[in-house]
């Protein structure tokens, strides 16, 4: 083994792994999150969204903390528990479908900062022109070179961009307080008159789980932890005060202007709510706080993508060649694979009929299977006592986590269903080519590509896919 594949990994503290939780969970969403409210729904359908939002993502973040705690041997959480728990080829899916929402997500980031820029320069558009690929390209791979030079480097720079991004985001609450009219949050209690409470409610929930996504940032980077306990505190901690600046600069916006008029605000719609309430200089504001903002998220997520596939490929579940890791501890080959599927997916943007919302509910719609696959894993380790005592403490703590995996899995399910056929379909189109990686490992170890059970989850992934396909081409399915 060589010096480089013998290096100790960088350790992490609990408040720079906090610190990365929340660094990945403020990007693109939060600066969104008001004009997409107004879009589907009122006041009152917020307060339930928020309310199931909350205690919903409350449970993931718990149940990762169960798992980190319950699991320890378990590093890149949310693919290992998948493996762990329904072998290796939904394992396999799920390493692949988080790691492509990471992909995905990050494009959502170069998206939201053209489309703020567009503002000025309309060349850009809303982040979907040729002008727009071409620079974001440009910022794509540049953030390559910058991760290139080392976790420990990128993690300091991501804690000193995570501070800084708050910064706007509370300055856009603290101030938006001031100016809330109750006359006009009255107004906007109801939602849409023609649209149904559930209806409302439902239609928010795949930006609930962009914005929420990163909650799981911890586990993922599990390997680097100085203490196993820090895993599950920092997921908490970072979930918590997340929820609260997210939930806030929702409510506080239906104060400023007619739930109407915000719903037909560009996107970044943060920046059009603070501009009614104190003038031009308050969009100006909030749009280079986004891009200070979805830089650090950026740079945290490819992070992420990047240390998912090494961790799979050192677990032999990837292809050997994305083990390859430099001298500063680095999975060159891993980021390398990252940056060039972002680059893949960046190009898609130029024919979607809304770039911002097209990439945000489709990473979203992606992230939903792996984290199905973490959730069944803790209900069914608890199910069958895996690790568990029978009487006193751990028998209490068995219970306790029983029915933390069913509200979990009942959660991520409910999300499923309010995601809707169309982003399954079109999610499922880039889950299908995956099995040629899978295909790929199983000739490096010289084994049978599938077992007659993975042959039949092949085969309902290639036809999820198929429909996908003929879905776009026909025009019933829109991007």
């Amino acid at each position: 083994m060589s010096e480089t594949a013998e290096r100790a990994p960088v350790k992490l503290s609990l408040l720079t792994m906090t610190t990365m939780v929340v660094g990945t969970m403020v990007g693109a969403g939060v600066f969104t999150l008001p004009g997409r409210f107004a879009e589907a729904t009122g006041v009152s359908g917020a307060l339930i969204a928020w309310t199931i939002a909350g205690i919903g993502t409350l449970t993931l973040a718990l149940m990762f903390q169960a798992l980190s705690n319950r699991k320890p041997h378990l590093d890149a959480g949310i693919y290992a528990y998948a493996k762990a728990g329904f072998g290796e080829y939904l394992g396999f899916f799920s390493a692949f479908g988080y790691w492509a929402t990471t992909c995905v997500g990050n494009v959502s980031f170069w998206v939201l900062i053209m489309s703020t820029l567009g503002g000025l320069f309309p060349a850009l558009g809303e982040g979907d022109t040729v002008l727009a690929v071409l620079l974001s390209s440009a910022g794509l791979w540049g953030f390559y070179l910058l991760v290139r030079q080392g976790v420990r480097e990128a993690a300091a720079i991501n804690r000193i961009v995570t501070l800084a991004k708050l910064v706007p985001i509370l300055v856009f609450i603290v101030i938006a307080l001031f100016y809330v009219d109750p006359q006009v949050f009255a107004e906007n209690m109801a939602g849409p008159s023609d649209v149904a409470l559930f209806a409302q409610v439902r239609a928010t929930m795949l930006v609930m789980v962009f914005v929420f996504l990163g909650v799981e940032g911890a586990s993922v980077y599990s390997r680097h932890a100085r203490r196993r306990k820090d895993v599950g505190r920092a997921t908490v901690l970072g979930y918590l005060s997340v929820f609260a600046i997210f939930a806030s600069v929702t409510m506080v916006s239906y104060g400023i202007m007619p739930a109407s008029e915000m719903a037909q605000l560009r996107q970044p719609s943060m920046a059009g709510v603070l501009e009614a309430a104190v003038g031009g200089w308050g969009s100006v504001f909030v749009s280079v706080g986004l891009i200070v903002s979805v830089l650090g998220a950026y740079l945290a997520w490819t992070m992420i993508a990047a240390e998912l596939l090494f961790v799979a490929a050192k677990d032999r579940d990837m292809p050997r060649f994305l083990a390859r890791q430099s001298d500063r501890d680095v999975p060159v080959a891993a980021l390398l694979t990252t940056t060039v599927l972002s680059q893949a997916m960046l190009l898609v943007v130029l024919v979607s009929a809304d770039a911002v919302n097209f990439v945000v509910d489709l990473t979203s719609a992606l992230s939903l299977i792996p984290f199905l696959f973490a959730a069944g894993y803790l209900l069914k380790i608890a199910a069958q006592r895996d690790g568990y005592g029978t009487v006193g403490v751990e028998a209490r703590e068995r219970r306790r986590e029983l029915a933390l995996g069913v509200l979990a899995t009942a959660y991520v399910v409910f999300l499923l269903i309010a995601a809707g056929l169309d982003f399954v379909l079109v999610s499922s189109i880039i889950y299908a080519p995956a099995s040629i990686l899978f295909i790929m490992v199983r000739r490096e170890q010289g084994r049978r590509w599938f077992s007659a059970r993975e042959a039949v989850i092949l085969a309902v992934s290639l036809a999820a896919a198929l429909v996908g396909v003929v879905g776009l081409a026909t025009g019933w399915l829109a991007i």
